[in-house]
């Protein structure tokens, strides 16, 4: 009897042994990782910055951002969801989301476009541009915003004469060689333009325009709002670091991400970068009737459904 009770126990703890042993196996749940999609821009700057200050990794968050040198793979990586969310100009995200992809833009980016005449053109004004040559991409962010800048000298695209040229360091190219009269860029081959002589006739800002912004899928704002969180918290800090810091202290991300040469990007004119905010809807809403205009999407569309503030500290 007394030999029994001891084997009993004996199995007792011996169980106890293996199940803790059991738990002390099993696999930890792999942390969940938030994977960004980025165009070598100064829009993404903030996230740079908090990745090289550490503020993610205090956050504990695992964020991957992942380059592309090209809008139509971005957006392919958007669709296959290999990546969760992306920057992305208001034109690309009104089109993804008019073509049925569940997306929403959560937040605006800061960093300017601009719109550029070249030195050899002569032109020094925005309505000095009647009957110039414009290099665009059509139905793209540069093609709206040279309609908007046109509209705003009181002019319209029967104005100009439009070229075709979508990538962005061609563009360039035949700006500083005066094959084309002006054209659309971002930085850093707008100061790099400048620096060449060519003539800024305007920015996306003097316009009074928001442009861009983050947007991420419908399966990420479902399955990692937190991560999504912690992100726009990290970004916030990093807008802060900003704000009390000049070039000099980024010098290395301008350099080694985003494409500027080492004697301009001690000297770059850096954004004013605001802490993370919902897109303006009219700026939304307007890239929608623009686009509308054109046929390519439904004149239905309105901006609410595009932007979700949810995530936003």
């Amino acid at each position: 009897m007394q030999l029994n009770r001891v084997l009993c126990l004996a199995s007792i703890v011996l169980a106890l042994v293996c199940a803790a042993c059991s738990d002390d196996n099993k696999a930890a749940p792999a942390q969940q990782t938030l994977n960004l999609g980025v165009m070598p821009s100064m829009d993404y700057l903030p996230v740079a910055v908090a990745l090289r200050e550490g503020y993610y990794e205090k956050l504990g968050l695992n964020i991957n951002v992942i380059k592309f040198y090209s809008a139509n793979d971005r957006d392919a990586a958007l669709q296959s969801d290999n990546v969760d969310g992306a920057v992305i100009d208001y034109t690309g995200a009104v089109l993804q989301k008019n073509g049925g992809m569940d997306i929403a833009l959560t937040s605006r980016c800061d960093a300017p476009f601009h719109i550029l005449a070249s030195k050899q053109s002569g032109v020094s004004s925005l309505a000095g541009l009647k009957g110039a040559k414009i290099a665009v991409s059509q139905n793209t962010v540069i093609d709206y915003c040279i309609d908007m800048a046109l509209k705003s000298a009181g002019l319209t695209p029967a104005d100009v004469e439009k070229v075709e040229i979508n990538k962005i360091p061609v563009r360039f190219e035949m700006l500083m060689g005066g094959k084309i009269d002006a054209t659309g860029l971002p930085d850093p081959l707008a100061m790099i333009a400048k620096a060449g002589g060519a003539a800024e006739l305007a920015t996306n800002s003097d316009l009074g325009l928001s442009i861009t912004g983050i947007m991420f899928t419908g399966k990420a704002m479902r399955e990692k709002s937190d991560l999504i969180k912690k992100m726009y918290l990290g970004y916030n800090m990093a807008v802060e670091y900003l704000e009390a810091n000049g070039p000099e202290q980024v010098k290395d991300i301008l350099v080694e991400q985003m494409g500027f040469k080492e004697e301009l990007a001690a000297h770059a004119a850096l954004p004013r970068y605001a802490k993370a905010a919902l897109p303006p809807e009219a700026d939304v809403q307007s890239v929608i009737n623009w686009l509308a205009g054109r046929g390519l999407v439904n004149a239905n569309l309105q901006a609410v459904s595009l932007t979700n503030g949810g995530f936003l500290p």
